[in-house]
């Protein structure tokens, strides 16, 4: 436990949810698989962030949809234990029944009051097939669901981007779009890191004691391909 003048800084937990889209279209042209790999890649760059940050406790876990939603690491689990199932791919869209899902476990409780902002990424590479206005307002009539930090990252060009701004919520912050594989690593790997950093920012632990405090201060999202590389270079999703 760190110390500091007049006593101690306590340990707070910060849960970071992955929310996959599964449906059959995720089977196609090696998304799932490119997924999967980028998540477990991403895990020993995301542990190294939370050991650098002995003030917060993070916490992670997986829900996945498609014919409905189901967790797909359903404790949370410590980062430093943290290790990736891989996801298969069939079905519909139901992310609105996802959303709902994390609604109720931002409760609190099973949440306390005393947490830090979670960190909810949704990836989807398609258009919902139910109603997942009414998750999303399940989600964010929840005090943790509205102030967690909400980002998207869309698969090809045929993701909803309506659908995916409006889960996040905040006009300054917009869906980030993987075309291929080495994009999606990229992003996976920034909110990993460079989102969860932020988010466990001791300024975070401060900011999250206000009721009507707002989401934590998002970084700028990097480019998907290298500024000076050509910006049309394996596009293939």
């Amino acid at each position: 436990m760190m110390r500091r003048p007049g006593g101690e800084l306590a340990t707070r937990p910060l849960h970071f949810i992955w929310i996959a889209d599964c449906s059959g279209s995720m089977s196609q042209d090696g998304k799932i698989q490119a997924l999967n790999t980028a998540i477990r890649e991403a895990i020993p760059h995301m542990q190294k962030v939370a050991d650098e940050n002995p003030n917060a406790q993070v916490w992670v876990r997986a829900i996945k949809f498609s014919n409905g939603a189901q967790w797909h690491i359903s404790q949370p689990t410590p980062v430093a234990d943290f290790r990736w199932t891989d996801l298969e791919a069939e079905g519909v869209t139901d992310m609105g029944k996802a959303f709902s899902m994390v609604a109720e476990q931002l409760k609190i409780p099973p949440m306390t009051e005393r947490a830090l902002p979670p960190v909810l990424v949704l990836i989807s590479d398609g258009q919902p097939t139910d109603d997942y206005q009414k998750g999303l307002q399940e989600l964010l009539d929840q005090p943790w669901g509205k102030k967690a930090v909400r980002i998207a990252i869309a698969i090809g060009a045929d993701a909803d981007l309506d659908v995916l701004q409006k889960f996040i919520g905040n006009p300054e912050i917009t869906p980030l779009q993987a075309n291929n594989p080495e994009a999606l690593v990229k992003y996976i790997r920034w909110v990993s890191t460079v989102v969860l950093k932020s988010a466990s920012a001791p300024a975070s632990q401060s900011a999250a004691d206000a009721p009507t405090a707002p989401n934590v201060p998002v970084p700028v999202a990097p480019p998907a391909v290298d500024a000076n590389g050509p910006q049309t270079a394996a596009d293939v999703w």
